[in-house]
């Protein structure tokens, strides 16, 4: 159930939270929350983290929809392992969804959260970031029981 719900959740929080910024700002404006430490600001990128191979829409649209098929392919393995994966690989999926999403529509990607020192990310970046943390600290925990 967990790969259904929060991939679920985590979408229904990007797309509202993405609709909410293109309603009320415009393009480029920031808005200041805590002065010189976090800001809303509208980007639209149009590559990956950090705005790393921009303008390659296919190719990212077809690593996002392989990434989406490679966890329903794998699901059953997936739903056997422990807390840290199931929710990893749900946020993971969740957040890449959100992103797929942007470009499949635009070819941009939302961005709005702003912290000055730190490129400007979305929560479906929040949430493939926390995601891969989770798998990736699975791995390490398994790994050290098995020394």
């Amino acid at each position: 159930m967990i790969l259904i719900w929060l991939p679920l959740l985590v979408l229904a929080l990007d797309r509202l939270t993405k609709i909410q910024v293109v309603a009320r700002m415009t393009e480029g404006e920031s808005i200041p929350v805590i002065e010189n430490v976090f800001h809303l600001t509208y980007v639209l990128n149009p590559g990956a983290a950090f705005g790393m191979l921009p303008h390659n829409r296919s190719f990212f649209l077809a690593i996002g929809v392989a990434a989406v098929l490679a966890i329903v392919w794998m699901r059953k393995d997936i739903l056997s392992e422990g807390w840290r994966v199931r929710t990893g690989t749900a946020l993971f999926l969740g957040g890449a969804v959100g992103n797929l999403w942007d470009r499949a529509l635009t070819g941009l990607v939302i961005d709005f959260f702003d912290f000055r020192i730190w490129p400007v990310f979305n929560v479906a970046d929040i949430a493939i970031c926390t995601g891969v943390g989770l798998i990736l600290w699975d791995m390490v925990i398994n790994k050290a029981w098995e020394n």
